[in-house]
């Protein structure tokens, strides 16, 4: 993760209100929370104990439901 060097926007009794970041910076912690959701998905799905589907046969299951849409 990269160094995060934030701006605040403060109301009139001081209190901060909102931060401006870099379009660069934003764009990192936006792809960070994607990851941090994705691996919190993957634990979720890997505790339920549920049987797994192997990819391709996920693929022709979804591929097979748009056809019959």
């Amino acid at each position: 993760m990269q160094d995060i060097h934030p701006q605040f926007i403060i109301d009139a009794k001081g209190n901060k209100i909102s931060v401006v970041l870099p379009m660069e910076t934003y764009k990192a912690l936006l792809e960070e929370l994607d990851m941090a959701d994705d691996i919190r998905l993957y634990d979720e799905a890997k505790a339920s104990n549920e049987p797994s589907i192997p990819l391709e046969e996920a693929i022709k299951m979804i591929d097979s439901e748009r056809k019959s849409k």
